[in-house]
This record gives C-alpha cells, structure tokens and sequence, in this order.
C-alpha cells in the first residue's frame, strides 16, 4: 500500500545540515568517549578540532552545535513543506 500525499525530495541544504548534524553530533560524542573511556578512536580528525587542554569543553560544544544544526535544518524543511 502507498501513502496518497506525494513526499517531496530533500532540498540540498537539508541534506548539507543533515550530514554536518551526524559528523558534529557522532564526532563529539566519540570524542568523549575516548577522553573518558581511552579506547574508541572512531572519527578520530575532530581531536584537531579541540584545543588542548579544553578537549571535554570542545567536544560538548561539537554536539550541542550539532544538534542545534539538525533542529535548524528540520525546520528549514520542515518550512518548505507548508
């Protein structure tokens, strides 16, 4: 069965925010992880995103950032649709 209203495509820069909202959310959360646990390197090219010394501060920072990037580009999309 398929739905009766029509979906409409993903504009580009909700694709853009969509992505960058993954990297910064995935990347600080890792990050965390690795300065609390030591043993996860995954997405490992944020630690040149964080000053030394202020790495826990840099990383909330990443995935605050990037859930307010994901909630921006949802209402952006969401904008389009009305």
């Amino acid at each position: 069965m398929t739905s009766s209203t029509p979906k409409s495509p993903k504009s580009p820069l909700a694709a853009v925010t969509g992505l960058l909202s993954f990297v910064l959310v995935v990347g600080g959360a890792s990050g965390l992880l690795h300065e609390w646990l030591g043993w996860i390197h995954f997405m490992g090219f944020v630690r040149f995103l964080a000053p030394g010394g202020y790495e826990i501060y840099s990383y909330v920072v990443m995935v605050v950032l990037g859930l307010a990037v994901g909630a921006a580009g949802d209402a952006l999309t969401r904008r389009g649709r009305a």
